[in-house]
């Protein structure tokens, strides 16, 4: 399997992070990835002083094999589309460093 995350990092910007939700969304509804591409979300807290929550999204993207050029497409579309440009996008493939922090982190988050 090609597995893959990307990362983003919307800060405390609610708006563009759901702008990326119903953008992944879409895709997901109109190419049938619903077990190729699936995303969760991680809020820090802003701390004592409140206000908004740090926002983190996080996207996997799980093809077989023999969809490795199908994968590829993705791994370069979904950072380049607007909003996730400008959320500082983390490409993590398998053997990297972050990996595997990053793959637990995914299967915790609810």
């Amino acid at each position: 399997m090609a597995q893959s995350y990307i990362v983003f990092d919307f800060g405390v910007n609610e708006d563009s992070a759901q702008q990326a939700r119903h953008r992944l969304d879409g895709w997901k509804q109109a190419f049938h990835l619903a077990k190729k591409l699936e995303y969760k979300f991680e809020r820090k807290p802003a701390g004592e002083k409140g206000g908004d929550d740090h926002i983190l999204v996080i996207v996997r993207l799980d093809f077989s094999d023999h969809e490795r050029l199908s994968h590829q497409r993705w791994m370069d579309r979904i950072p380049g589309e607007a909003p996730f440009k400008d959320a500082a996008p983390k490409v993590l493939n398998s053997g990297e460093p972050e990996f595997a922090a990053t793959a637990k982190l995914f299967d915790d988050l609810n």
